[in-house]
């Protein structure tokens, strides 16, 4: 699945649309250049759940976790993670259940230890905007990319 996000306006409620078909759990790894809107997206995602608070990138913390609506979800920024054993240490096994939601920025970094996603999300500069493509890696992953393009068509109909 591919779109185009004109504006962050479009990149927020994109996210918002994606954390409502992930459901509160899964395995998302999130993929870009510096500056592409991984943690922009993150945001919309956040707000699905009810979150209104400002959103930051945990780059030296490489975890921020949220308990919203009753659901445990995880922000994690492996950016500066120099071994993926780092994880481990720092109790990352249980953040990372099947039963919460983990928002993984930098997940090359923590290859060979983190769990296989559900979901990969590639985030690209293009103009002032910025071009996702989806790549569903379970069945979770593929509902989650049906459940947007069913989102999608009921929003075209309405129109």
């Amino acid at each position: 699945m591919q779109r185009f996000l004109p504006n962050e306006a479009a990149h927020v409620a994109f996210g918002e649309a994606l954390g409502h078909a992930l459901n509160g759990h899964g395995q998302v790894h999130l993929e870009g250049e510096l500056g592409a809107g991984k943690t922009t997206l993150t945001r919309g995602i956040l707000q699905a759940y009810g979150y209104e608070g400002a959103v930051k990138s945990p780059t030296y913390t490489l975890v921020e976790p949220y308990m919203l609506d009753g659901r445990c979800l995880y922000h994690f920024d492996l950016y500066r993670l120099g071994d993926p054993e780092e994880l481990e240490f720092m109790g990352a096994r249980d953040m990372l259940g099947d039963d919460g939601l983990s928002l993984i920025e930098w997940p090359s970094r923590g290859a060979g230890w983190l769990p296989k996603a559900d979901l990969v999300v590639h985030l690209a500069l293009e103009g002032e905007g910025r071009h996702v493509t989806l790549e569903g890696l379970s069945s979770h992953g593929q509902a989650v990319i049906t459940a947007l393009h069913a989102t999608r068509q009921d929003k075209e109909n309405d129109a």
